[in-house]
């Protein structure tokens, strides 16, 4: 996953740029929406099946915690 999101600009508009891959990034069910819609683009422009497969798993996360009001998702970095 830390491949996939290393293309994203960490400093533009979308939430998943902001996840630090060596310390840690907390993101809330406002956020986690935002992410998730970022994380169907990222699926579908992926063209290694590993980093397919992680963001796949990180869409589940991000949906599962923008259904729950009052969740997080807790990045742990490196």
């Amino acid at each position: 996953m830390a491949r996939a999101l290393s293309r994203l600009d960490r400093h533009g508009s979308g939430k998943l740029g902001w996840v630090d891959p060596y310390g840690d990034t907390l993101f809330n069910e406002q956020e986690a929406q935002l992410a998730s819609e970022e994380t169907a683009a990222l699926v579908k422009g992926g063209d290694d099946e590993q980093q397919r497969a992680a963001l796949l798993d990180l869409a589940e996360l991000l949906e599962a915690c923008a259904k729950t009001p009052g969740s997080y998702l807790w990045f742990m970095g490196d």
